[in-house]
């Protein structure tokens, strides 16, 4: 998408194959899905999607398992090398294309491309291991992009209240948290709904007389 913000009508789509654009007029945000390595972005994604989800992952090899992290993570078997990408509509046709992000840092001039013309992202905790959330929020700050964090309520995972969380992860007060199981479908919409309502009380409204 060239644009975070962005419209679209039949008339625009016709031609293009698309069934999913409706004859009304939408809004149409892109929005970024990030967080450390094994955090649960894939899993959101695919919980959320209403259209087949494009995932990139590959199965860990011995070599990378040198290189990533697996404290907290042990069982997992597998990692994105590229993207993840969903597609779910609000209601009032505010569709959301989502972009989850490889969390690793050998990655990060593709989450730069990927970036681009993103509106705001959802960041994804594990209270685990809170302090490998802090370098995806700087890469998101320095993006200049407006965030909610998440924490992925992992089974085994301490709980800890509100205030202490975001006392942990120094979010400014303005910034949403919620937590969320990424398996669950509504609780994965609720945590979006909190960026998207973040995000557009921030965006300028259009002047309709330039």
């Amino acid at each position: 998408m060239d644009s975070a913000l962005s419209s679209a009508s039949a008339d625009t789509a016709a031609g293009t194959g698309n069934m999913y654009l409706s004859g009304e007029h939408q809004t149409l945000v892109k929005l970024l899905v990030a967080g450390p390595f094994g955090v649960g972005k894939t899993t959101l994604i695919r919980a959320l999607s209403e259209t087949p989800p494009l995932h990139t992952e590959e199965v860990m090899t011995q070599t990378g398992a040198g290189v990533d992290d697996l404290a907290g993570v042990r069982e997992k078997t597998t990692t994105t090398v590229a993207i993840d990408f969903g597609r779910l509509t609000l209601p009032g046709d505010l569709v959301l294309y989502l972009f989850g992000t490889p969390g690793q840092k050998r990655f990060r001039p593709l989450w730069q491309d990927i970036a681009r013309g993103a509106l705001g992202a959802l960041v994804l905790a594990d209270t685990r291991r809170l302090a490998d959330s802090f370098e995806v929020m700087d890469i998101v700050e320095e993006a200049g992009l407006r965030y909610a964090v998440a924490v992925n309520t992992f089974p085994d995972a301490p709980h800890y209240d509100a205030e202490k969380l975001r006392d942990a992860l120094d979010l400014h007060p303005d910034t949403p948290l919620v937590m969320c199981d990424a398996r669950d479908r509504e609780q994965s919409v609720d945590a979006l709904i909190a960026l998207v309502g973040h995000v557009l009380a921030h965006t300028p409204e259009e002047n309709p007389n330039p």
